[in-house]
């Protein structure tokens, strides 16, 4: 099972393994209260993505696709392929900063580990 929250949010044992996909470290948290397993940078939008993004909506169809675009490099496609896989023996919650729960990199990335699981 996969899922996504913010990272803001308190911390569940339904999250299971909790993994950060974003590239900044989201302000006023601590590492304990994020409570990761890992910090997955390389799974994150480039800076220059994020930037030109913003989190509009606008743009929402024309990020999925040149972040999808970036996350086929070699890297973070063998991370994908390893979430995926893990995700079909344990409960996965990507975790992200974003105010924005239906427009950010967290959506994208669990619809790709999806099609691969």
């Amino acid at each position: 099972m996969i899922r996504i929250k913010r990272v803001y949010c308190e911390p569940s044992s339904r999250d299971g393994i909790r993994i950060l996909v974003d590239r900044i470290w989201p302000r006023g948290v601590s590492k304990k209260r994020a409570s990761l397993a890992a910090w997955r940078k390389d799974l994150a939008p480039s800076s220059s993505l994020r930037k030109w993004f913003g989190h509009d909506p606008n743009k929402w169809e024309a990020f999925k696709k040149r972040y999808r675009k970036e996350l086929c490099y070699a890297e973070p496609k063998k991370a994908l392929i390893e979430l995926a896989r893990l995700s079909r023996q344990k409960t996965l919650t990507l975790v992200y900063s974003a105010a924005d729960e239906e427009h950010n990199q967290a959506v994208v990335v669990k619809e790709i580990l999806e099609e691969l699981a």
